[in-house]
């Protein structure tokens, strides 16, 4: 079935206790709604809807899915309900945090906790100057406590990237949007809009059979560290291995920031994944002053 737009539910529409407010987000792989409780209190609701497996024409009806689509549909529904069960088990202030999960209209829907704030995205685009230095390590150290805690939850994040970095109104960073779902239909030969995203998507994650583990979401965080800087996505990695033509932190922004926090970000960014951190732990000793990144040359 060729990718096309799916509605999304209408306001006021009905999911359990939740009543839908307006849309967020829309795109080849889910709706993304604010909605509130039974209490009038605001939270996010995702529903599992992926454009080139299923279509719904008319407000709050059933997807329709064609027959030859119907075992990737319920396959990438399961990857979904199973990722929405293990975030549930999460409870960490720098994690997005899923409070409910449930089927209804032959779908799946996560409900997440409703943040006051913006995406680092957002940040980026509206700031002026180049960020401070302490204000980049204080940032992605916390954010790395939280990533810490997925992947000591056999969990991988698979879609970090400065939109899917959100800020608190206090500043303290929150990841959310996790694509693991996203990267194992896609793994199956869905075609799915956005399933990488150029620039911020590991050399492994283009590869069908590609290795992937904290190592692959640790070049994610390099190169969202340096779009912070850069205020754009670094050349893409499947362009890269063709001909590397991006420029080493090290050398762009020599004048402005330490080395050591130059060299994080290029040993992140490395294309073989064995020459990258291989934990959060050892990014963060790094991150923190103990340990040496790696030297690399280019």
């Amino acid at each position: 079935m060729p990718s096309q737009a799916n509605r999304a539910l209408p306001e006021g529409s009905r999911l359990e206790k939740y009543r839908i407010v307006r849309t967020l987000a829309s795109g080849g792989f889910s709706v993304v709604y604010l909605a509130h409780d039974e209490n009038d209190a605001p939270v996010v609701i995702k529903e599992y809807l992926p454009s080139t497996l299923a279509v719904r024409t008319g407000p709050g009806a059933p997807p329709t899915i064609a027959p030859a689509d119907r075992a990737r549909f319920n396959y990438g529904l399961k990857c979904f309900f199973e990722e929405g069960r293990a975030l549930a088990r999460l409870q960490h202030p720098n994690v997005v945090r899923v409070l409910n999960f449930f089927r209804a209209n032959e779908t799946v829907y996560l409900v997440m906790r409703y943040e006051r704030g913006r995406s680092l995205q957002q940040h980026i685009q509206q700031r002026r100057g180049m960020p401070d230095e302490v204000w980049v390590r204080s940032t992605f150290a916390q954010l790395l406590n939280g990533l810490r805690e997925v992947h000591s939850n056999k969990l991988l994040h698979l879609d970090i990237k400065p939109a899917n970095v959100y800020l608190r109104d206090d500043g303290s960073p929150l990841l959310i949007d996790f694509g693991g779902a996203r990267q194992t239909l896609s793994a199956e030969g869905v075609k799915l809009a956005l399933t990488y995203t150029p620039g911020y998507a590991a050399p492994e994650q283009y590869a069908r059979a590609g290795e992937l583990g904290p190592w692959t979401d640790i070049y994610s965080v390099g190169a969202t560290v340096y779009a912070c800087f850069s205020a754009t996505a670094p050349q893409a990695a499947h362009e890269r291995l063709k001909k590397d033509e991006l420029v080493p932190a090290r050398r762009a922004w020599a004048e402005r920031y330490s080395a050591v926090l130059l060299d994080i970000i290029d040993w992140c960014l490395r294309l073989d994944h064995l020459e990258r951190p291989q934990s959060v732990f050892a990014l963060q000793k790094a991150l923190l002053g103990e340990k040496e990144p790696q030297q690399h040359s280019k």
